[in-house]
């Protein structure tokens, strides 16, 4: 199943609570939380304090993306603190493999995430370890970027390297300029999981723009 991760980014952090509920009334399937420490990518962001609230408040799974160095020594605050998906930068540590199965030990699913320069040939060794890959579609950092066209090329190349592999359990996400308009072209490509900020946040009613992209990715 197709599923729509409104990245909370974009929300508003002086009342986190109503718009969680909000996004849970527009059928959400996951919330995106973004963890930035200022280091491995230009912008600060939350900690796993932060998490442990939004994980009271909320009723569907956490998917949490460290875009952080050294995610080692954070993995279990991260975990203890809700997270349900946890995913780590392949660029930001030599240990990709330790740290997955240190994840999947606690009863976490384990991502791995690549930059838009990386290519997903790091991904050879650990297909059979990992439940998820976030394909970055703009240089992680800030959001309200534009989608980084060559990002479809990526994806397709990941669903066929799955296929060969024998690796279909694995899902694919997509982070970074997803929106309305072209959100069945990266559904097409084989995304499984559809990170968006701006585009839910900043929509009219978004709801109803949450119901419009499932409504697409059908």
């Amino acid at each position: 199943m197709k599923k729509i991760a409104p990245s909370l980014l974009s929300s508003n952090f002086s009342n986190l609570e109503k718009d969680i509920k909000m996004l849970e009334e527009g059928g959400a399937d996951l919330l995106h939380i973004d963890v930035m420490d200022g280091h491995f990518v230009p912008n600060i962001t939350i900690g796993p304090v932060v998490v442990e609230a939004i994980k009271e408040v909320a009723s569907i799974p956490l998917d949490v993306h460290l875009m952080i160095s050294d995610p080692d020594y954070y993995v279990d605050a991260f975990i203890d603190a809700g997270a349900d998906y946890l995913t780590i930068h392949a660029e930001a540590t030599p240990h990709v493999h330790r740290i997955v199965q240190k994840i999947k030990a606690r009863g976490v699913k384990a991502g791995v995430s690549l930059n838009p320069h990386t290519p997903i040939s790091v991904l050879g060794n650990i297909l059979q370890d990992i439940d998820l890959v976030l394909i970055m579609s703009v240089n992680p950092g800030f959001g309200g970027q534009s989608f980084i066209p060559h990002s479809l090329e990526k994806i397709k190349q990941l669903k066929k390297m799955l296929i060969d592999n024998n690796a279909e359990h694995v899902e694919i996400e997509v982070d970074g300029g997803i929106k309305l308009e072209n959100i069945k072209i990266v559904s097409d490509a084989g995304c499984d999981i559809f990170v968006s900020g701006s585009g839910i946040f900043k929509a009219e009613n978004p709801k109803e723009m949450i119901a419009e992209m499932k409504l697409a990715i059908r």
